[in-house]
């Protein structure tokens, strides 16, 4: 049987991150993910901070992101492993065969589709998926619960059009 955590368990551990990301001893900032992207290209293609100004805007937040993701990756694999004891590899999840296919290129291409969609209205919105729903929404910003609501919305519409059963 899978181990769990109560949700009010996991809402005072992320209760005690987010004050520690917002501390002076943390990162003294909100918490995010996607400015990390642009940070590790400039590394990566060795970009010039005086010609792309958002490389000189981010020097600082884009570093520390980049162990925070490899932190959040680690911590997932070690909770999968040894705590609920779910850890699988699978490219086509069980309900994408069940209502779908079992092709792994389908599942690829309608993932990075409906990635690119939520990533584009994140970043209209001002900011990326996890910094509205973790750091926008524990400080009540207007633009993160805009845009909760918009992804809990079309996660509704969606499940309802791509999960249609009524035809099995």
């Amino acid at each position: 049987m899978k181990r769990r955590l109560p949700w009010w368990a996991g809402g005072i551990l992320m209760a005690i991150l987010l004050l520690f990301t917002f501390s002076i001893f943390g990162a003294d900032r909100p918490l995010g993910a996607s400015t990390y992207v642009p940070y590790f290209a400039g590394l990566l293609f060795d970009l010039d901070p005086q010609k792309f100004v958002y490389l000189q805007e981010i020097k600082n937040p884009g570093a520390w992101e980049g162990v925070m993701l490899l932190g959040a990756l680690f911590g997932g694999f070690v909770t999968s492993v040894f705590i609920t004891k779910s850890f699988r590899l699978s490219l086509v999840p069980t309900a994408w065969k069940k209502y779908k296919n079992n092709s792994v290129s389908s599942r690829l291409r309608w993932s990075f589709f409906a990635g690119f969609l939520m990533i584009i209205g994140a970043r209209m919105a001002g900011g990326c998926t996890s910094g509205h729903f973790l750091s926008g929404m524990s400080q009540v910003a207007i633009s993160s619960m805009i845009f909760g609501a918009v992804v809990m919305i079309s996660l509704v519409v969606t499940g309802k059009i791509f999960y249609n059963t009524k035809g099995k």
